[in-house]
């Protein structure tokens, strides 16, 4: 965001609907315009709401236990005594004080790897505000609820919801460096992915039975929207993965899509098989639409709100092999 206070009036009003509640959260007290501006517009959306407590009082009980703290431990000092979001984190994903002292014990390296992520987080930070000031000035609607990193069991990477706000496993996303080698690039990027999965339409992302191409759309759409909002998606590794068999793999997708069987296209990457082909498919077809749109801010929109993958895919000229520009 440009440090003129110089800013237009609509975009004023958005930089207020998406900082206000921050801006209360952090004790800030708003007096009027002028503070407003100061205040909220060069200080407070400078960068994402991101709480690391949980992660400093882990290590803190990691460290005085030289690496191999008790299930005990781990449940009584860390997670009942966690922020509200590792709390939710924790009920959700089945995290317990015994499946993260098995973790440690299975993968001792990963927990020692999460450090390095710990000092790329100031300079990610700051760059998720940025991505996130320009996705309020394409997307009026956009909310930005806080952002919980804690250590868990090792996986998930990250959860999202428009209620419960954003989970990052610090030491599941460390861990998946095939995602992409640059630790602070592979934060801002999921941090964004998970911050346009909190938009998006529940009776989608909740559906009961959600077909291949529903959870494609889902994801791949969050991909192509973090692309244009900071130059890459949060996935990278795919290009390689996908190289000279594009169109062979779009063809299999087609032939499936309307399967609710995910395992051969969704949610199958480990550390030594990434896989997740209907993140790219899915981005795909979403960057199908978007480029074929004439009015490329209702297209945005209409991504992020999507009720039905089915009318995306339908008016987005996708086909196996298509060229898009």
């Amino acid at each position: 965001m440009s440090s003129s206070p110089h800013l237009p009036v609509a975009a004023f009003a958005r930089v207020v609907r998406r900082c206000l509640p921050r801006a209360a959260s952090n004790g800030v007290k708003v007096l009027g315009l002028g503070s407003v501006l100061s205040i909220l517009a060069f200080s407070v959306c400078a960068e994402p709401l991101v709480s690391t407590r949980d992660v400093e009082r882990f290590y803190a009980i990691y460290d005085a236990a030289d690496g191999k703290p008790t299930a005990e431990q781990l449940q009584r000092d860390y997670l009942d005594q966690g922020t509200d979001g590792l709390k939710h984190f924790a009920s959700i994903r089945k995290i317990t004080g015994e499946r993260i002292a098995k973790a440690i014990n299975d993968r001792p390296e990963i927990y020692v790897r999460a450090r390095e992520c710990v000092a790329a987080l100031p300079a990610a930070k700051v760059r998720v505000g940025s991505a996130l000031n320009r996705f309020s000035e394409l997307y009026s609607e956009a909310q930005f609820p806080p952002v919980t990193i804690s250590v868990g069991r090792g996986r998930p990477v990250a959860v999202a919801g428009p209620n419960d706000g954003i989970n990052i496993g610090l030491e599941a996303l460390c861990a998946t460096t095939f995602i992409n080698p640059n630790v602070e690039d592979r934060l801002v990027r999921v941090m964004v992915h998970e911050f346009i999965h909190v938009q998006q339409n529940p009776e989608l992302t909740d559906k009961e039975n959600p077909t291949v191409l529903d959870l494609s759309v889902v994801e791949g759409s969050a991909e192509f929207v973090t692309e244009l909002l900071t130059g890459d998606v949060a996935y990278a590794y795919m290009a390689d993965l996908v190289k000279g068999k594009e169109r062979d793999i779009e063809t299999r997708f087609q032939a499936e899509m309307a399967s609710t069987d995910l395992s051969n296209w969704l949610y199958n990457s480990t550390a030594t098989n990434p896989q997740d082909l209907g993140y790219w498919v899915g981005y795909r077809i979403s960057k199908a639409y978007y480029s074929n749109a004439k009015d490329k801010r209702k297209a945005l929109q209409e991504l992020i709100t999507m009720r039905d993958a089915r009318t995306i895919l339908d008016s987005s000229g996708w086909k196996p092999g298509v060229e898009i520009e």
